[in-house]
């Protein structure tokens, strides 16, 4: 028997997004409902983001130490507990869930636990529940991409790698992603012996080439064994752990680990809801929106974060979706989604970092620029911590001395990208920069020779 209820909002999700537009529209005083498969939370506060940074930031102190060694530094004994390490990262995870339904229950907010499908333009089913609504918001994230390849199921998805309770010893990351490269830097750090597969000729894709063959000169040094051009073949189960063969654009490959872990993308987590059903419209990005995140085929259907077909699959583009989303919904669509300037961050050691357009684009765009371009381990904030591998590359446009690309690799890149894409958003130019004071000695001073 089916129970139905009529709601003036149903949101698929509960992640950054999600919990934006279900607050935001229950305060206006809509009836709202939400529904998640998974633990309240979303992936960036439980399976992403939050977690994963706990791990970097051991991985950091580690690498630390050993850059200081012979400058002032001793720590012979130094290594990481790695399940001591899991129960920190727990007391960041394991609250969430029962927080943010008890939040969602305290706001007046209908939670539901299961996997949702539509059965009509505006109509989910979860369980024996129907759910009739005036507006639904897809807001379900990501989930790894199906491989295809023999032996696939036998991965470990990077979710599955952060909740660990031991490291094995041999570890094999597929694809050359930030996953792979994040977690690749963390297990390294953390003692064990890791390879990287990744088919194409250059990882990271959508970071600056001159910058990425740093960071993999910089990742080999740590001993990860980087390979390019070999594209997984089969993965296979063996009485020691697993056996993966390769094909090689010279020869193929035959790789043993303890764990292989699926780095080579995410998609939306769209394949089950049933769009059909509710004539919501689809690419390989997502919900197919216009530009206010509305459904090009539902008007009552919207789409949010890593489940919309628009801007890049990001946290912090969620959590600002979920705000024009919630915009639209309570004062009609009036808000539109700049993705023109949004930073970007590999969490390796040291990390990498984009913001604005990258050489490639800005030449397919007909801009004319200069590109500052400069290897940094030289310079004072490197050599004062023992960084061997650090550049950057800014791109200012000719005429109007406007920025409009940088690219950072080094100590605290994550921090220091965000000043650049605050004075691209702000129209600021290289002169406006270099007319900053800056406290020194800081990474953000360093921006006055870049630009």
């Amino acid at each position: 028997m089916t129970n139905s209820k009529n709601v003036d909002l149903v949101v698929l999700g509960t992640g950054a997004a999600a919990s934006t537009i279900a607050m935001r529209c229950r305060s206006a005083g809509w009836t709202v409902a939400i529904v998640d498969s998974r633990a309240f939370g979303g992936t960036c506060v439980l399976r992403g983001c939050d977690p994963k940074k706990v791990l970097v930031g051991n991985a950091e102190a580690i690498d630390w130490v050993d850059r200081l060694k012979g400058k002032g530094i001793r720590a012979d004994a130094l290594r990481v507990d790695w399940p001591e390490l899991m129960r920190f990262k727990r007391s960041f995870t394991d609250p969430v869930p029962k927080q943010r339904e008890e939040g969602f229950k305290e706001a007046g907010i209908d939670t539901f636990h299961g996997r949702a499908r539509f059965v009509g333009s505006t109509a989910v089913q979860i369980g024996d529940t129907r759910l009739d609504a005036r507006y639904v918001v897809i807001a379900t994230g990501a989930m790894p991409v199906h491989l295809g390849i023999p032996g696939a199921e036998l991965l470990t998805t990077s979710e599955q790698f952060l909740e660990l309770d031991a490291l094995p010893s041999r570890i094999l990351f597929v694809g050359g992603g930030y996953i792979s490269f994040e977690l690749a830097h963390i297990a390294a750090r953390a003692g064990a012996h890791v390879t990287i597969l990744h088919r194409g000729r250059r990882p990271l894709l959508h970071f600056d080439p001159d910058l990425v063959d740093v960071l993999v000169e910089r990742t080999r040094a740590l001993g990860i064994d980087v390979r390019l051009e070999a594209e997984i073949a089969t993965v296979e189960r063996a009485a020691t752990g697993f056996i993966v063969q390769t094909r090689h654009a010279a020869r193929d490959g035959r790789f043993e680990a303890d764990l292989v872990v699926h780095g080579a993308g995410r998609v939306p987590e769209i394949d089950d809801l049933d769009l059909v059903a509710a004539d919501v419209d689809r690419d390989r990005r997502g919900v197919t929106v216009n530009e206010y995140l509305q459904s090009v085929s539902n008007a009552k259907v919207y789409a949010a974060g890593d489940a919309a077909s628009s801007g890049p699959p990001l946290t912090p583009v969620a959590g600002y979706h979920g705000r024009i989303v919630a915009d639209n919904l309570l004062e009609g669509n009036r808000r539109t989604a700049d993705h023109s300037v949004v930073p970007s961050v590999v969490f390796t050691v040291p990390p990498l970092a984009a913001a604005g357009l990258g050489e490639a684009e800005a030449r397919e765009r007909g801009l004319e620029f200069v590109t500052n371009h400069q290897q940094t381990s030289g310079w004072y904030s490197s050599r004062r911590a023992g960084e061997t591998h650090a550049a950057f590359k800014v791109l200012v446009e000719m005429g109007s001395g406007r920025l409009i690309g940088a690219h950072l690799l080094g100590m605290h890149a994550e921090e220091v990208i965000n000043l650049f894409a605050m004075a691209m958003r702000a129209g600021l130019t290289s002169s406006d920069i270099k007319d900053m004071l800056f406290a020194y000695p800081t990474h953000a001073s360093d921006l006055l020779y870049m630009v």
